[in-house]
C-alpha cells in the first residue's frame, strides 16, 4: 500500500483523535483492521507476536499519511498484552479502541484424537490471550470514556472471533472451543462494560482470504474453489471486507449496539 488511504465508509476522519490498539495487527485481519482505522484517522499501535508484521503495518499506515507505532506483542504474555497498552496511551495519551484480531486455527483431527498440546495452545491464543488482552485495554478504555466520549459512545472493543464460534466446525475442536468462548467473554464483559462507556462485541468472520486459509487450501487455486463451494455466495471473503465490519462496530454508527456477534460470512451461518 501507497500513497494516500482509499477511506471508505469509516474514513473522512471517523476516528479523528482517537488511538487504537489492534492485536494481530502484523497480518492479515489485523493488518487490515488497523490500516481501515489509520484510515479514519486514528492513531494506531499494531501488536504482533511477529514484530516483523507489526512493523511492516506500521510503515503501511505512515507511508500513507497516518501515525502508527509498531510494539512485539505475545497474546498468550499478561505482561506482553499490558505492555501493548501501555505504547498506545504513553504514545497517544489514551486508548479509545481495541480490536483484539490475534489468533491461531489449529490442526485438524477428529475431536477425539486431537492433539493435547495443540488443544491447550489454541485456547492459549485465541481464548486466554483474548482474555489478557482485553483485562489489560478495559481499564484504559474506560478511563477514555470517562474523560469523555466524543460522539456521544465513549470507547470499544472488538474482538475478532468465528463462525465457528457460533456452530460446529469438524474437525477443529480446539478451534470452536475456543471461539465459542471469545463470544461468551464477549457478552459477559459487554454487559459488564455498557454503563461503564465502553462498548463492547464480537466480529464473527467467515472463510476469509488469510494466511490461516491459505494454510487451509495450501493456497493453490483448486484448495480454494473446493473451499469456496462450501459458501452460498461461492467465493472466500476478504480481509478489507472484514476490516470494513469490525471499522463499523468502532463508530459511532454502531452506538447502540452492545455484546453482539456480528456475522461476515457469505451466507454460511444462514444455512
Amino acid at each position: 500500500m501507497s500513497g494516500a488511504f482509499d477511506r471508505g465508509a469509516f474514513g473522512s476522519g471517523a476516528f479523528a483523535d482517537r488511538a487504537a490498539l489492534v492485536t494481530g495487527g502484523g497480518s492479515g485481519i489485523g493488518r487490515a483492521v488497523a490500516l481501515r482505522l489509520a484510515a479514519g484517522g486514528a492513531r494506531v499501535v499494531a501488536a504482533d507476536v511477529s514484530e516483523a508484521g507489526a512493523e511492516e503495518t506500521a510503515a503501511l499506515v505512515r507511508a500513507a499519511g497516518g501515525e502508527a507505532r509498531a510494539v512485539r506483542a505475545d497474546v498468550t504474555s499478561a505482561s506482553d498484552c499490558a505492555a501493548a497498552v501501555h505504547t498506545a496511551v504513553a504514545s497517544f495519551g489514551a486508548l479509545h479502541l481495541a480490536v483484539n484480531a490475534a489468533g491461531v486455527g489449529g490442526v485438524e483431527a477428529r475431536t477425539a484424537d486431537y492433539p493435547e498440546d495443540d488443544w491447550h495452545r489454541t485456547l492459549a491464543v485465541n481464548l486466554t490471550g483474548t482474555w489478557y488482552a482485553m483485562r489489560a485495554q478495559l481499564p484504559a478504555l474506560e478511563a477514555a470514556a470517562r474523560a469523555g466520549g466524543r460522539d456521544g459512545f465513549g470507547a470499544a472493543l472488538v474482538n475478532v472471533a468465528s463462525v465457528a464460534g457460533l456452530t460446529g466446525f469438524p474437525l477443529h475442536a480446539a478451534y470452536a472451543a475456543s471461539k465459542h468462548g471469545v463470544v461468551g467473554l464477549t457478552r459477559t464483559a459487554a454487559l459488564e462494560c455498557a454503563r461503564r462507556g465502553v462498548r463492547v462485541n464480537a466480529l464473527c468472520p467467515g472463510f476469509t482470504r488469510t494466511p490461516m486459509v491459505d494454510r487451509m487450501t495450501g493456497a493453490t487455486p483448486d484448495g480454494e474453489a473446493a473451499l469456496a463451494a462450501r459458501i452460498p455466495i461461492r467465493r472466500l471473503g476478504t480481509v478489507e471486507e472484514i476490516a470494513a465490519a469490525a471499522a463499523y462496530l468502532c463508530s459511532a454508527e454502531a452506538a447502540f449496539m452492545i455484546g453482539h456477534a456480528l456475522v461476515v460470512d457469505g451466507g454460511i451461518v444462514a444455512g
